[in-house]
């Protein structure tokens, strides 16, 4: 199985499948084209959420605002998963989550005569041939440089105060959901009371429908995390919150 995962929407993915299928009969798995464009750290999110659920792969994943520059190109041997893509960090929290047995190599390429799709030119040849030849190609080829140095992003931890959690909005999902850095532990014991959300009261609730259509509440999201929903509305708009900004939550 070989997944791929970008902010590239269409129809710049199919020029990486047709890079990889003519190297190799991989099953090919869309994870998704439409990550954050150009958010390295959402991207990073989404990908580290998403990856373990899959059997042991080849991953492909391009969010790249670098393309083209010396940044370098990473191949991640994470237990028995391989993930491939710009040395941004937007692997290293994926990666993390697949195995705490991680071996980090810069691939050495030669600049394609584009400079602005490496997901095409690079990374998707490099999936294919490591799909194609196994793992044991990153110890074997001297093209791969076994390293200590690589990128990360981190997310930002939460802050306790007293009776209250202040957090961020790490990413907001399709529906609308503002995903906080959280953890969902915060509401053990409150769900089904009122709690203060920057100075409003709003009920944390288990499920979205627990609420009236168009109430907001506050839940745990399948990621763990403590997130700010509107019932079949968008958690953003009834919070006035984006990525990045503010939270703080406080308990009864």
């Amino acid at each position: 199985m070989l997944t791929l995962a970008s902010d590239f929407g269409s129809p710049y993915p199919a020029a990486m499948k047709g890079a990889i299928l003519s190297r190799t009969d991989a099953q090919l798995v869309d994870v998704t084209h439409d990550l954050p464009r150009q958010d390295v750290r959402a991207a990073a999110f989404w990908l580290r959420e998403v990856f373990p659920t899959f059997p042991p792969a080849v991953h492909l994943a391009v969010v790249d605002p670098g393309v083209g520059t010396d940044r370098a190109v990473l191949a991640l041997k994470a237990g028995d998963h391989v993930l491939v893509g710009p040395d941004n960090g937007l692997l290293l929290p994926a990666a993390r989550r697949l195995s705490d047995d991680i071996s980090a190599y810069h691939v050495a390429f030669d600049e394609p005569a584009s400079t602005t799709f490496h997901g095409r030119d690079v990374f998707a040849p490099l999936a294919a041939e490591i799909h194609e030849r196994g793992a044991e190609i990153l110890a074997a080829d001297d093209r791969f440089t076994h390293t200590h140095e690589y990128e990360t992003v981190t997310f930002p931890e939460p802050d306790s105060l007293d009776g209250a959690v202040r957090g961020d909005v790490l990413v907001v999902d399709g529906f609308g959901n503002a995903i906080t850095n959280v953890p969902g532990t915060v509401l053990d014991g409150h769900v089904g009371t009122e709690v203060i959300v920057n100075g409003e009261s709003v009920p944390a609730r288990r499920t979205y429908a627990a609420v009236e259509h168009g109430q907001r509440l506050v839940t745990v999201g399948s990621h763990d995390n403590v997130e700010l929903a509107v019932n079949r509305g968008r958690g953003e708009d009834g919070f006035g919150v984006g990525p990045g900004d503010r939270v703080v939550l406080e308990l009864s």
